[in-house]
């Protein structure tokens, strides 16, 4: 117990020691050791990287999953480290409720055959998001928190330490100072007044307590300019690691964009079908209700009729603006070829269209009137039309 308490008190003396100094330092009444350039550098490097990061990791969060309860909630299991149970996306919902709608309303009518379909294609728009979910919290969001909660505590860790020894270093100089100032003070003034030897004796002493302070505090400055060096070198080895975290981000970020892209692609693939079933129901229905002459069309004319026929009139549809994809087959010659390469597989769902597989390469052309989200596609023998968004058009 009288061991603990002289710790606790050697310690509280080297707090108020390192208090004193820094607000002596923040009041300009004593000099402060300047850290390395490139060691600032590295520092300055490293916090920038610490706020974007939880910026962007909050950011992805809220877009990924804007409930904010539902965030709280998924923050609370993380840290009883427990597994989230599986939450069904608003979108699966959307579809489960269509579904109901559709057996109270009946199968059999219309509105509740489209309701069937709709409510079909929504419950697999849920599960390519439940896929994008998962892919991004494994590939992006929790390297992210692997940064902050590991790597950057142990930084903070070193550069807290790297703190204190520069605040001993700074004691130990001025300690020095004040030392070597009482010494050579006491050098070019000695006392003479008195004659008696015993005030001879008592000046020798004096001097020699000087100088044993002064050899001190120089050592304690050898000892203090070393552990600084040590910790400084291992707070910058710590620091130009965030060069190799960086790297590490860069190809969770490539991850994130990749799952992205696959995910609008799944949801632009379910979205034409789901338009081709809608056209279908719509053509099958030979006596549609009177109100129906006037509702619009489910299916957007981009995706079921090619370009409009020279002097045909031109719909308010025409003055849009052209997509981007419109543009780049725009730019591919009526009776010319392209080498084409797949990015996911696809299966044909009738004979006009072919069959893919990701990574092979396949010869492309387009014909005047056809779909502009749409190719014609070669393969040895087989030739059929093929998506847009599924193919890397090759110069």
């Amino acid at each position: 117990m009288d061991f603990n308490v002289k710790k606790l008190a050697c310690g509280a003396g080297v707090f108020f020691t390192r208090a004193v100094q820094f607000t002596e330092e923040k009041l300009g009444q004593a000099e402060k050791t300047e850290l390395d350039p490139h060691l600032e550098n590295l520092i300055t490097r490293a916090d920038c990287t610490k706020n974007w990061t939880e910026k962007i990791l909050r950011q992805t969060e809220v877009l990924l999953q804007p409930n904010p309860s539902a965030r709280i909630e998924e923050f609370i299991y993380d840290k009883l480290d427990k597994k989230l149970p599986s939450r069904t996306t608003n979108t699966e919902l959307l579809g489960q409720y269509m579904l109901e709608a559709a057996n109270e309303f009946g199968p059999g009518t219309p509105y509740g055959s489209t309701l069937i379909t709709v409510g079909e294609y929504q419950k697999r728009l849920g599960g390519a998001e439940r896929d994008l979910l998962q892919a991004s919290a494994v590939g992006f969001l929790t390297p992210l928190r692997n940064f902050l909660e590991g790597d950057w505590r142990t930084i903070s860790k070193e550069r807290r330490l790297l703190e204190n020894r520069r605040l001993d270093l700074d004691i130990c100089k001025a300690r020095l100072k004040k030392a070597k100032l009482a010494e050579a003070k006491a050098a070019a003034a000695p006392d003479f007044q008195e004659t008696r030897p015993r005030n001879y004796v008592l000046s020798a002493s004096a001097s020699a307590l000087l100088s044993e302070e002064a050899d001190k505090a120089e050592h304690e400055l050898r000892v203090a300019q070393t552990e600084f060096d040590r910790q400084a070198e291992v707070t910058r080895l710590l620091l130009e690691g965030i060069g190799s975290t960086h790297l590490n981000h860069l190809r969770c970020l490539q991850d994130f964009a990749e799952a992205q892209a696959t995910y609008y692609a799944e949801c632009h693939h379910y979205m034409q079908d789901l338009q081709r079933e809608l056209s279908k129901c719509s053509n099958s229905v030979s006596t549609p209700h009177p109100s129906a002459a006037v509702c619009p069309d489910p299916v957007s004319s981009a995706f079921l009729s090619g370009p409009p026929s020279p002097g045909a009139p031109v719909s308010s549809l025409s003055s849009q603006r052209p997509s981007p994809l419109a543009m780049e087959q725009a730019a591919l010659p009526v009776t010319g070829t392209r080498k084409a390469k797949v990015l996911y597989d696809y299966e044909g769902h009738d004979g006009s269209e072919l069959s893919l597989l990701a990574d092979e390469l396949i010869t492309v052309h387009t014909v005047p009137g056809m779909d502009p989200d749409w190719l014609i596609g070669e393969r040895g023998n087989q030739k059929g039309k093929v998506p847009v968004t599924y193919l890397e058009l090759l110069s």
